[in-house]
């Protein structure tokens, strides 16, 4: 015995810690994207139901000014913490990305609620003309659609990474022998 204590073996890292590995930096945007969307879900959710029930607004109205003002709060929410360690550029051009892919994502949830509503509303109005079936239209069918869209858009052309240098172009000069 020579005193010298073994260290800790190697640990070996199963399917689950590569892919922890290789996609960390993805999961924890995610997670953060997540939490800034569940809190702007819950504004919208809660300002659609005060306008579409409480103060009679139709559905669709109601669902277009609750979608606006909850993607405001995700704006400051994914600029100021999900995405703050990427590259800024000018406020007004991420501003305006980040509401034209939001009104494509409302879109695909008013899409979902007028499908619901109107068109399977008109066959089975008792069902798909409730607020119940409103609500999920809307926030699980429409929002969930929406959200992935919006994760890819706002990662992939709002909230850019840094680029790379571009590469120089190659001279040509005969003095060279090239």
């Amino acid at each position: 015995m020579t005193g010298d204590q073994p260290g800790a073996p190697p640990t070996r890292r199963g399917p689950i810690g590569a892919l922890l590995h290789r996609f960390g930096h993805l999961i924890h945007e995610l997670s953060k994207f997540a939490t800034v969307g569940g809190f702007a879900f819950l504004v919208d959710f809660a300002l659609f139901n005060y306008l579409a029930s409480g103060r009679g607004m139709p559905p669709l109205a109601a669902k277009t000014i609750s979608t606006v003002i909850a993607a405001t709060v995700a704006f400051v929410g994914n600029r100021f913490w999900t995405w703050r360690h990427r590259q800024r550029s000018h406020p007004a051009r991420e501003y305006a990305l980040f509401f034209f892919f939001n009104a494509v994502g409302l879109g695909i949830a008013v899409a979902c609620l007028a499908i619901s509503h109107y068109g399977l509303g008109a066959l089975w109005p008792e069902v798909f003309q409730t607020p119940l079936a409103d609500n999920f239209a809307s926030f699980i069918v429409g929002t969930g659609l929406g959200t992935l869209f919006r994760f890819w858009s706002y990662r992939r052309f709002v909230f850019v990474e840094a680029g790379t240098p571009p590469v120089p172009a190659p001279s040509h000069d005969r003095e060279s022998g090239a």
